[in-house]
C-alpha cells in the first residue's frame, strides 16, 4: 500500500509544498518538507523517509545539492525529481547525481501517487519526453555482452524476456500478469527495465524491436 510510503517533500515555494500535501496526503505518509537546501538536508536525514520529492532549482545550490549531501550518509533514501524544468541538463544531472526519476510538475497527482510507488520499489520513473534525455546520455555506458549474438537481449533476465514477449505481442499489463502468474505492479516493474536497458522509451518502440529479432 502506497499510504506506508514515507515521503518528504523539498521545494521552496511554500504554496506548492502546502499543494502536494493536500492532493497526496491520503496516499502516502508525507513525513515532512522543507524550502531550502540545509533544512531539507537536515530533515531528511533526521526523518530518513523512503521517497524524497526535490525541486530541482532552489536557492543555496539546489535539489543537486541535497541529494548527494544526503546520499553520503543515507544511501539507501530514494529520490524522485519533480520540476516546472524540462531542460535536458536538468534531467541527466539529477539522474547522474543519483535520482531514481523525473518527473514534472504538469503530472496529474494520481500518476505522481503511482511514481512515488515505483521509485520506492526499486524502479526508475520519468515523464514521457523526458526519458529521450536519459537514454541518449548514458546510450553509451551499458556493457555490452560478450560473444553474444545479440548482446542486448542478453542483458535481461529470463522473466524479462517472457514480459517482453507478451507486451510486444499487444497483451495488456492485466492480462500478461494472469498469464505469468504475477502482479500487475510486477509486469510494469519488468516493462520499465526492459526499455531502459534497451534504451527504448514505450511500447510501440519495444514492440518494433521485439518483431525485428523475431520474438513475436
Amino acid at each position: 500500500m502506497t499510504r506506508a510510503i514515507k515521503v518528504f517533500l523539498v521545494d521552496d515555494h511554500h504554496l506548492f509544498r502546502a499543494g502536494v500535501r493536500a492532493e497526496l496526503g491520503q496516499y502516502v505518509t508525507i513525513v515532512g518538507d522543507a524550502g531550502d537546501v540545509d533544512t531539507a538536508i537536515q530533515q531528511v536525514r533526521a526523518l530518513k523517509p523512503d521517497v524524497v520529492l526535490l525541486d530541482v532549482h532552489m536557492p543555496g545550490g539546489g535539489g543537486r545539492t541535497v541529494l548527494q549531501a544526503v546520499h553520503e550518509s543515507h544511501p539507501d533514501i530514494r529520490f524522485l525529481a519533480l520540476s516546472v524544468s524540462d531542460a535536458a541538463e536538468d534531467v541527466i544531472q539529477l539522474i547522474r547525481a543519483g535520482a531514481r526519476g523525473y518527473v514534472t510538475k504538469t503530472i496529474a497527482p494520481e500518476e505522481l501517487v503511482d511514481a512515488i510507488a515505483r521509485v520506492h520499489q526499486g524502479d526508475a520513473v520519468f515523464s514521457p519526453r523526458l526519458a529521450g534525455f536519459v537514454l541518449d546520455a548514458f546510450a553509451g555506458e551499458v556493457p555490452a555482452g560478450v560473444g553474444s549474438a545479440d548482446p542486448q537481449l542478453d542483458q535481461l533476465s529470463t522473466r524479462e524476456k517472457e514480459v517482453l514477449r507478451h507486451i510486444a505481442r499487444g497483451f495488456t499489463y492485466r492480462e500478461t500478469a494472469g498469464r505469468l502468474h504475477i502482479s500487475i505492479k510486477t509486469v510494469e516493474s519488468h516493462v520499465s527495465a526492459v526499455l531502459r536497458k534497451l534504451q527504448l522509451s514505450n511500447r510501440h518502440e519495444l514492440t518494433a524491436w521485439a518483431a525485428g529479432r523475431d520474438l513475436l
